[in-house]
C-alpha cells in the first residue's frame, strides 16, 4: 500500500503543469533538405567551437531504380538558416554502404560518420570530412568480425580540453548474435585505426540501443537496454555502465532500474514498429544540476506510466551508482488511451531538460504530432509544448522489415537555442523536418559585452563560511566574477593550499564576456575544512586551443 501512494503521489506532483518561467518561441516547420528519398532515423549535434555550425544525418532509403539504403549527411553553417548536403555520404566504397548512421563532430572540427557495411561487407565502418560533410573519407572499419550483424553504432567524441582522453572517440553497439552483447571501441585520432574490440557486459539476456554520453570529468557513460528472451523482446530493464579510463575497462550494472517497455507495433498507427530504447544526457552548464546523468525511456504498465506508452525519466546526482524514482515527463491525463514514443533529450547551456517524442494527443489515434516538454527545474516539473505545426500519419516503409518507420529522432541545443529533428511524412514521404526554438534562459551570467582586457576578480565575500547550508545565510558561500575578451575554453578551479583540486566550477566553451558563478562549500562531498584555498581560471584561445590568460587567487574559507 506504501508502494501505491508512493507512486499516486509522485503522479500527482509531475503530472500537473507547472509554468517555467519565460516559455519557448516556436517557429514554423521545414525539411531541412526536401528530397524525393525517405530519410528516417534523424541525428543531430554540434560544433565544440563553432556555434553556427550542425551537423545532421539520417537512413536514407532509394526504391528506384533499385533498392538502396545509405546515410543522408546535412549540414548548416548559419545555425539553421539554411541547410546543404546529400542524401547519400559519398565515403568510398559507396557500393556497400547499409545506413544506420551515427554521428558525433569532434575536437578538431571533423565530422565523424559511423554506418552499417552491406553483405557480403558485415560490419561497422567509419568516414570522416574536414569539409562540413561535402566529401569524405574512406571507409575505415571498426569491427573486425566479418561474419556477425550489428545494430546501430552509438558514437561520441570527448571535446573536453580538461578531460585525460580529450579528443578520443568512442563508439557502442550490440552485436546480434550469441547473448547480444554491447561491445566498443575507441581512437585517438579518426584518421588512424579503431582499437580492438571491447565488450562491455556479458549477461546471459539481450542486449539491445546502446546510447553513449561523456562525463564531466573525462568518464564514459553507457545506457542500453536488457530485453526479454521470447518474443517480442521488450525492454524489461535499464542497464548502465561507466568507464574512467577512456573505456579500457567498466563498472557495468545490467539492471540499473527495471522498466516495461514497448518494443513491437502500434496497431492504431498501421502497425508501424516501436520501441523503448534508452537515450541518455548529462548536464554539463554551471546551474545547481550539473554532472546530473539523465536517461529517458517509453514505457507503459509500470507507475508512473500508465496502461498507453509514457515518456519516463531516471536521474543520478552520483555519477551512476543510484538512481531517482521514475518521472513521468509528458503531462497529458493519466491513463487517456495516447501514445507517446520515441522520446530524445538535450540539456542545454542553462540546465534546461528538453525532451522531444511523438504524441497524439491532439489528434486522432491513427495519426501523430511532435511534443516537447521542458523541465527547468532538474526534471520534477515539466511544460510540454507542441512544436509540430500539422500531423501526420505514421505508415510503415517497405524493405526494413514489419513496420519500419525508423526507430529514433533526435534534439541539440546551441546557447538559447533549441534544434529538434524528426522524421514527418506530411507531404507522402517521410523527410528530416525541424523547427526553429528559442528560449529566454531564466537566469543570464553572460551581460553580452564584450570586455577590452582579462579580469579575474576577488571572490566576494572573503572570508566566507563553509558552515551554512544555503547562499540566504549570512556570509555563506561566495561569489567568483570574471571577465574575457576572447571567445575560447574557460576552466576555473578550486584547490586547497598543498595544490590537491577540490572542485570544478567551469569547464566549457564560452562567448567573450562577462561571467559570476557561486560556490558553495557545501556542494563538496565532504565538509571543506577553515583555512585557506586557490581558485585559478585558465582561458584557452577558441581558434588555436593556446593558452591565452592564466591567475590564481587566494580565498579564505571560515569555521
Amino acid at each position: 500500500m506504501k508502494y501505491l501512494m508512493f507512486f499516486f503521489l509522485l503522479f500527482f506532483l509531475t503530472s500537473t503543469s507547472f509554468s517555467q518561467g519565460s516559455g519557448l518561441s516556436i517557429g514554423a516547420n521545414y525539411p531541412i533538405y526536401p528530397s524525393t528519398v525517405s530519410q528516417t532515423e534523424t541525428f543531430i549535434t554540434k560544433h565544440p567551437t563553432n556555434k553556427d555550425i550542425l551537423f545532421s544525418t539520417a537512413n536514407t532509403i532509394t526504391f528506384q531504380p533499385s533498392f538502396f539504403v545509405s546515410e543522408g549527411v546535412y549540414a548548416t553553417t548559419n545555425r539553421g538558416s539554411s541547410w546543404f548536403g546529400s542524401d547519400t555520404c559519398n565515403g568510398a566504397n559507396i557500393l556497400f554502404h547499409q545506413g544506420d548512421p551515427g554521428i558525433t563532430i569532434d575536437k578538431n572540427g571533423r565530422f565523424i560518420l559511423t554506418r552499417l557495411g552491406r553483405p557480403p561487407f558485415y560490419g561497422i565502418y567509419s568516414h570522416f570530412s574536414t569539409d562540413n560533410g561535402l566529401t569524405w573519407s574512406t571507409q575505415k572499419q571498426i569491427t573486425r568480425d566479418g561474419e556477425s550483424l550489428y545494430e546501430r553504432a552509438s558514437v561520441i567524441a570527448d571535446i573536453n580540453p580538461a578531460s585525460n582522453y580529450y579528443g578520443r572517440v568512442y563508439v557502442a553497439w550490440v552485436r546480434l548474435a550469441g547473448s547480444f552483447p554491447v561491445e566498443f571501441s575507441f581512437t585517438d585520432d579518426i584518421e588512424q585505426s579503431w582499437s580492438n574490440k571491447i565488450i562491455v557486459n556479458s549477461f546471459s539476456q539481450r542486449s539491445s540501443g546502446p546510447d553513449i554520453e561523456i562525463g564531466l570529468n573525462g568518464e564514459v557513460f553507457v545506457c542500453y537496454a536488457i530485453v526479454s528472451s521470447t518474443s517480442p523482446f521488450n525492454e524489461v530493464a535499464i542497464a548502465f555502465a561507466k568507464s574512467t579510463n577512456g573505456g579500457q575497462n567498466w563498472s557495468v550494472n545490467n539492471n540499473a532500474f527495471e522498466v516495461t517497455g514497448i518494443t513491437g507495433v502500434l496497431p492504431t498507427k498501421s502497425n508501424i514498429r516501436v520501441n523503448g530504447l534508452p537515450r541518455i544526457a548529462v548536464d554539463k552548464s554551471n546551474s545547481q544540476y550539473r554532472g546530473t546523468i539523465y536517461i529517458v525511456t517509453t514505457q507503459r504498465n509500470r507507475l508512473p506510466a500508465g496502461s498507453d506508452p509514457d515518456i519516463i525519466l531516471y536521474k543520478s546526482t552520483d555519477n551512476g551508482n543510484t538512481w531517482s524514482q521514475p518521472i513521468r515527463v509528458n503531462q497529458d491525463n493519466f491513463n487517456n488511451g495516447k501514445i507517446q514514443y520515441f522520446p530524445a533529450i538535450d540539456v542545454d547551456d542553462y540546465g534546461g531538460i528538453n525532451i522531444i517524442y511523438y504524441d497524439d494527443r491532439t489528434t486522432t489515434s491513427d495519426s501523430s504530432s511532435v511534443f516537447l516538454s521542458r523541465s527547468t527545474d532538474g526534471g520534477i516539473t515539466w511544460t510540454d509544448y507542441k512544436i509540430s505545426d500539422k500531423n501526420f500519419k505514421p505508415t510503415p516503409i517497405g524493405g526494413l522489415g514489419q513496420g519500419y518507420q525508423g526507430d529514433n529522432i533526435d534534439i541539440v541545443s546551441v546557447e538559447n537555442k533549441i534544434f529538434p529533428v524528426w522524421m514527418d511524412n506530411r507531404t507522402g514521404n517521410y523527410q528530416i523536418w525541424t523547427t526553429p526554438i528559442s528560449f529566454q534562459p531564466n537566469s543570464v551570467n553572460n551581460e553580452n559585452v564584450v570586455p577590452k582586457d582579462f579580469i579575474l576578480e576577488q571572490n566576494y565575500p572573503n572570508p566566507f563560511s563553509a558552515g551554512a547550508s544555503s547562499f540566504t545565510s549570512r556570509n555563506s558561500g561566495t561569489k567568483i566574477s570574471w571577465q574575457s575578451p576572447i571567445t575560447g575554453w574557460q576552466t576555473l578551479k578550486i584547490y586547497d593550499i598543498l595544490g590537491n583540486e577540490i572542485i570544478t566550477l567551469v569547464n566549457e566553451f564560452r562567448e567573450a564576456g562577462k561571467y559570476e558563478i557561486e560556490f558553495n562549500p557545501n556542494v563538496i562531498d565532504k565538509k571543506l575544512a577553515s583555512g585557506v584555498y586557490f581558485y585559478r581560471l585558465q582561458i584557452e584561445n577558441g581558434s588555436d586551443s593556446g593558452l591565452r590568460f592564466a591567475e590564481t587567487k587566494k580565498m579564505i574559507v571560515l569555521p
